[in-house]
């Protein structure tokens, strides 16, 4: 398990924009992360989307799949001062939308990682049910 700090090691990503609260588990050898994020009403996105009914964002969950993909390529190539970019999001779908209080579980695979570019599939649950799943290419560079 891996706290708010050791992601701030590897990740860039700062506050607002850093939608990972914390690593489960990860094994990166068979290319495999698990992380949460735990969903408050304190999120600045509340504030407009929706007002009287908050929704987190989609797209924000799917940078939160990718900043959880994105650590796993990282620590797999063995970069400490690096960068992740979105290359291509394929068969993104939402099943359920994710409200304050909610905790999200993001299981990602490696398909195929290599140093400058990785492919993963990645998924997104609340209370073990899918709210939203997809597949991710993104590059790698140092800063």
């Amino acid at each position: 398990m891996e706290d708010i700090l050791k992601i701030m090691e590897v990740l860039p990503h700062r506050y607002p924009f850093l939608l990972v609260d914390r690593i489960l588990e990860i094994d990166i050898e068979n290319l495999k992360i698990k992380a949460l994020k735990n969903v408050t009403i304190n999120e600045p996105f509340f504030i407009g989307h929706f007002p009287g009914n908050p929704v987190m964002p989609g797209v924000l969950i799917i940078e939160a799949m990718a900043q959880v993909g994105a650590y796993l390529m990282l620590k797999k190539a063995g970069i400490e001062d690096g960068i992740v970019l979105f290359a291509s999001i394929e068969e993104a779908k939402f099943r359920k939308p994710v409200v304050p209080g909610d905790q999200i579980i993001f299981e990602v695979e490696g398909i195929n990682i290599k140093k400058s570019m990785g492919k993963i599939k990645a998924v997104a649950k609340v209370d073990d049910q899918v709210v939203c799943e997809a597949i991710l290419m993104a590059a790698v560079k140092k800063k």
